[in-house]
């Protein structure tokens, strides 16, 4: 796949990550369900943190997560640089292709969202407000609205640890930027002898 082609598609991604997260901040209360199968469900929440809603404490928390997923971001555009640039495997270009664009979707989020929207809090965002923002710069909140609850219930009580609790699976709320990193990932190890084939052994002369 050329460095064009693989543009192209991480664009796309981002287009479509970027559309769904607009729509859901200016049409959605923050916590607002919509039910669309027993299955599936659009639930609007934000992620201030890492995957699984996990944070870095302290004042300067927000601030050194964004910064690294900036330096993050730049380590893989050069491994899909690279990556083409060495004419390696398809599957492995692909791939480095949608952690790419689903990183960059979820900095997007956390560099500017809190620039131009207002608090979701009790109301709809408004796109640009008069009235200002919610955040600052590199204080944005990644929006997620992908949920699916699969299966819900009491789990057995011969079960160690969790027996007898309440649970809910699959719990994480994510977005399409989360999507894509998660099928990136996911192709590199499926595949992974044709994303890193291994250079054939010269046999030695006796």
């Amino acid at each position: 796949m050329s460095l064009k082609k693989a543009t192209l598609f991480i664009i796309i991604i981002l287009i479509i990550d970027q559309i769904s997260k607009f729509y859901i901040k200016t049409n959605f209360i923050l916590g607002e369900e919509v039910k669309v199968f027993d299955w599936f469900r659009i639930l609007f929440v934000e992620n201030e943190g890492m995957a699984w809603g996990a944070k870095i404490p302290g004042e300067y928390g927000k601030l050194t997560l964004t910064l690294f997923r900036l330096v993050a971001i730049c380590g893989i555009g050069y491994w899909l640089w690279d990556s083409v640039r060495k004419k390696n495997s398809r599957i492995l270009v692909i791939s480095v292709a949608l952690i790419f664009a689903g990183a960059f979707g979820n900095i997007i989020d956390s560099v500017f969202y809190g620039l131009i929207f207002n608090d979701s809090h009790n109301q709809i965002a408004s796109f640009l407000p008069e009235a200002g923002t919610y955040g600052s710069l590199f204080h944005g909140k990644v929006v997620d609205m992908l949920y699916f609850p699969l299966w819900s219930g009491y789990l057995p009580e011969w079960i160690p640890i969790w027996g007898g609790q309440y649970f809910t699976f699959f719990e994480p709320v994510f977005n399409i930027a989360d999507s894509a990193i998660t099928i990136g990932v996911i192709l590199l190890i499926i595949f992974n002898k044709k994303a890193f084939p291994k250079e054939e052994k010269k046999s030695e002369n006796i």
